[in-house]
């Protein structure tokens, strides 16, 4: 689970980190915002929402709005909370759909009791593992943000948090406080056998509990092997989510999909799915 390289976390406090050099990077390597488009997806894939049906989410480290941008683009509603203005400006300089709130997962999430159909979280909790002042304990931090995100879910709903755990006594230490304040799940693992493409994703559920889902084990190895590119231009969204127009073929094919994934029925892919039907008078 370590990094070769150094881990932003030890660099110093996220508002720090998240700079506005930082931010530009969200905004125009496209390999990045493929990235975090594609974890976004997979985070909404693991709530299990219901099809067909707006739900209103929270998402937690929001940054410059990517992942708010997929939320968007499925339909939903949602509000942000990052640490990091200079992220939050980025998010606004795009347009967002979201509403944008800036402050720390950490001191708690303020908002009412049974506000949220569901919650997800893109590269953000392990940051509550490090101690950036004195006064910081990672685990009274941890407890406050996961109590505070199980009262503002509704019961039933499910958080997926995407994180990047330092090692297992980092991730043993997240799922100890998410069980202490109330939570049940666990953690699901996609490509566990790869060093690129494994990634982590906290699924937790603020009800009775219910089945964990299953990492994803097939790697496209063309996709990992892809290196960063830059550009002086904005990716725009639907080009980061290579073209995909919703109602298109491909999308509501891709829609089917994950639902097979999610154990779904689903009708069977024919030469009439997704086919543009002529207005009816």
């Amino acid at each position: 689970m370590a990094c070769r390289r150094r881990r932003p976390e030890l660099r110093g406090p996220p508002e720090l980190h998240y700079d506005k050099s930082e931010a530009r990077k969200y905004t125009r390597n496209s390999r990045m915002i493929d990235i975090q488009t594609k974890m976004a997806g997979r985070a909404l894939e693991l709530l299990y929402l219901p099809e067909d049906q707006p739900c209103y989410l929270l998402d937690i480290g929001c940054g410059t709005g990517l992942s708010g941008d997929y939320l968007s683009d499925e339909g939903h509603y949602w509000v942000g909370i990052d640490i990091s203005p200079a992220m939050l400006d980025a998010a606004l300089d795009r347009d967002t759909e979201g509403d944008l709130l800036l402050g720390d997962m950490g001191q708690g999430i303020p908002f009412k009791p049974g506000s949220f159909d569901g919650c997800i979280s893109i590269s953000a909790v392990q940051w509550l593992c490090n101690a950036n002042k004195k006064s910081d304990i990672p685990a009274k931090r941890l407890y406050r943000f996961f109590s505070s995100l199980y009262s503002v879910l509704v019961r039933g709903a499910r958080a997926v948090l995407q994180l990047y755990p330092e090692n297992s006594e980092q991730l043993e230490l997240i799922t100890t406080q998410a069980i202490k304040a109330g939570f049940t799940g666990g953690v699901v693992v996609d490509y566990p056998n790869s060093a690129k493409a494994k990634k982590f994703y906290l699924c937790l559920f603020s009800g009775p509990s219910t089945f964990l889902p299953k990492g994803l084990n097939e790697i496209d190895e063309e996709e990992e092997a892809r290196e960063s590119t830059f550009t002086n231009e904005r990716v725009p969204y639907k080009i980061a989510r290579r073209g995909v127009v919703k109602k298109s073929r491909e999308w509501v094919l891709e829609k089917k999909d994950r639902c097979r994934r999610q154990g779904k029925e689903v009708r069977p892919d024919t030469q009439y799915t997704g086919r543009n039907r002529k207005p009816r008078f």
